[in-house]
């Protein structure tokens, strides 16, 4: 499996599930997962989807 990145462009926390734990992605921070997406449970908001970046977003209002 690929390598992905996910970056925060917002201003407050994003939690997501990654092999069923809580992990907290910081407000402008980026992490990578070296096998995928097949653990990664993403909460519904806006993202951007560019390659191998996600790009987490602002919720629309």
């Amino acid at each position: 499996m690929e390598k992905i990145t996910i970056r925060s462009d917002r201003n407050t926390d994003y939690t997501f599930t990654y092999k069923g734990e809580d992990v907290v992605l910081g407000a402008g921070k980026i992490i990578s997962i070296a096998d995928g997406l097949n653990d990664v449970v993403l909460p519904t908001c806006a993202m951007k989807i560019t390659n191998n970046l996600i790009i987490i977003k602002e919720d629309v209002k």
